[in-house]
């Protein structure tokens, strides 16, 4: 018998029952909670991820306040090909202009200090939230660098030259960029970089920063965009805290591309909704670097290499070092050596993982060790040392301030690459060796975008490329096809192709 198409009779759902089965992933069945069918309302949507049958709930105030915002940048993105390269350079430097100035910072900086009061009165973290100084000096630089940089922005690719006609592939906007973020506001001034590449974009920012984000917007964005004269809703926040508003935006087919960054497992929802609504996706919600020592490694480039990869938890931290065992007896203490100095810098202690296997009288003292890690919830007495499954190397600790990595050893650098290639994220990854020709070895072996030879914290598009990045888009990728590991934004643009005929007796 042949199967057929049945497109049954559409209804609106306007209200759940508890215990109600819900069909996904073609063949699988999930049911309401109680709780999520007392809340459904009529006007709200329900969305199924396909991948695990998640039930998510967007109330209708959370709805079309995205989509406000979406048609909002929508309507702007229409209107960027008219606007000059010129313009664009000027917005940038309106918005630095407006962050170095003290009178219009002020207002943000109290917004900031008053978002960082209450998740500290909430017992959250605050060292991403902050605005300190530098973090200030940061997105003044990255404005400025997106002000400077030549525009490539309806450039001719190519071209092909026929009898009586000609073919030009140029380089445009891609269209509308949503983009979900955690609670830092640097992010900003990094995603405004889309901009530039003749697009526009919408943001959604963690609850915890939004008063930050409006502050922002209210005092150097707006402005910003209005002194430059680019269209209103170029750049656009959604003024929600509501975790259902980012759904919402991700929902939204009329996004040209949908960004996130965060944790893994937020990260992978956003991502799962914006897949299966069809809109192209970039992810950065894993990371953590890993580091391998070679058969040259010098002890005290380990320890600063340790050290220096450790200054603060993002996505190029140092999370697992691979220690020749042959050497264990001079590159652990190396090793540790560099993790005690990057916790006395930030005045915590240290914290060590060790795969059973690799346990080493230079880590007797370790084990033995109790001492007050800081963690989201606050400090928490542990041991400084604790042993963990061998296939948990992959494992990535979102540390706070306390320093803390994985330790495993392994019988050569083959192995090493053999479990970077299966456990890590292929993200990050380091070999210390002075010998080049096992330097090259590696990079012909290792599936990672991103290779060294020292400190892991090099990897960010702002410092190591000269371009803001709005994330790192080979995450849990390895490599990808004809694409750069660095998504900044004059990478996001697409290829629009124009015909020319001089001779209009031209036909096929």
């Amino acid at each position: 018998m042949r199967s057929r198409c049945d497109t049954g009779m559409m209804e609106l759902l306007e209200q759940l029952e508890p215990n109600q089965p819900i069909l996904f992933g073609g063949n699988r069945v999930t049911h309401v909670s109680a709780e999520l069918a007392e809340a459904f309302t009529p006007g709200d949507r329900l969305v199924v991820v396909a991948a695990d049958g998640a039930l998510l709930h967007i109330p209708k105030a959370e709805w079309d306040t995205s989509q406000a915002a979406v048609a909002s940048a929508y309507g702007a993105f229409n209107k960027m090909g008219a606007v000059d390269d010129a313009a664009i350079s000027r917005f940038y430097d309106e918005f630095a202009l407006r962050l170095s100035d003290d009178s219009s910072f002020k207002p943000i900086q109290v917004a900031n200090d008053e978002d960082v009061e209450r998740a500290k009165g909430r017992g959250r973290s605050t060292t991403r939230l902050e605005l300190s100084e530098k973090m200030r000096q940061d997105m003044i630089s990255g404005l400025q660098m997106w002000r400077d940089i030549e525009s490539s922005r309806d450039s001719v690719v190519s071209q092909i030259e026929h009898d009586g006609w000609t073919v030009e592939q140029r380089r445009a906007g891609l269209g509308v960029v949503g983009f979900v973020f955690e609670g830092r506001p640097n992010v900003f001034a990094d995603a405004c970089g889309v901009l530039r590449s003749g697009n526009t974009v919408v943001f959604r920012i963690g609850s915890d920063a939004l008063g930050t984000a409006k502050a922002i917007v209210e005092h150097a964005l707006n402005p910003a965009l209005q002194a430059a004269g680019l269209p209103s809703g170029a750049a656009t926040l959604v003024e929600s805290a509501a975790r259902s508003a980012g759904w919402a935006l991700f929902s939204d087919t009329r996004l040209a591309l949908a960004v996130a960054r965060g944790s893994g497992a937020a990260v992978a929802q956003l991502g799962a909704v914006a897949q299966q609504n069809g809109i192209p996706v970039s992810l950065h919600g894993t990371g953590g670097a890993w580091m391998v020592t070679g058969e040259s490694c010098d002890p005290s480039v380990l320890t600063q290499s340790v050290a220096n990869s450790l200054d603060r938890k993002v996505c190029n931290t140092l999370n697992t070092c691979c220690v020749l065992r042959s050497e264990a007896d001079t590159l652990i203490p190396a090793l540790l050596d560099g993790l005690t100095q990057a916790a006395k810098a930030r005045g915590a202690e240290p914290k060590l993982h060790v795969a059973a296997g690799s346990e080493n009288s230079h880590l007797e003292s370790w084990f033995d060790a109790t001492v007050m890690i800081d963690r989201a919830e606050g400090q928490v007495s542990e041991q400084r040392a604790q042993v963990i499954d061998p296939d948990k190397l992959g494992d990535e600790w979102e540390w706070e301030n306390s320093p803390e990595i994985t330790l495993v050893l392994v019988d050569s650098v083959s192995e090493a690459i053999e479990l970077f290639n299966a456990q890590s994220p292929r993200f990050t990854v380091s070999l210390i060796s002075d010998d080049t020709a096992e330097q090259d070895s590696f990079w012909s072996s290792i599936d990672a975008p991103f290779v060294g030879n020292g400190f892991t914290r090099w990897v960010d598009g702002q410092y190591a490329l000269s371009k803001p990045e709005l994330g790192l888009s080979n995450w849990q990728f390895g490599r990808l096809f004809s694409r750069g590991a660095v998504l900044s934004g004059d990478s996001v643009y697409t290829i629009r192709t124009r015909v020319t005929q001089t001779d209009p007796t031209v036909s096929r």
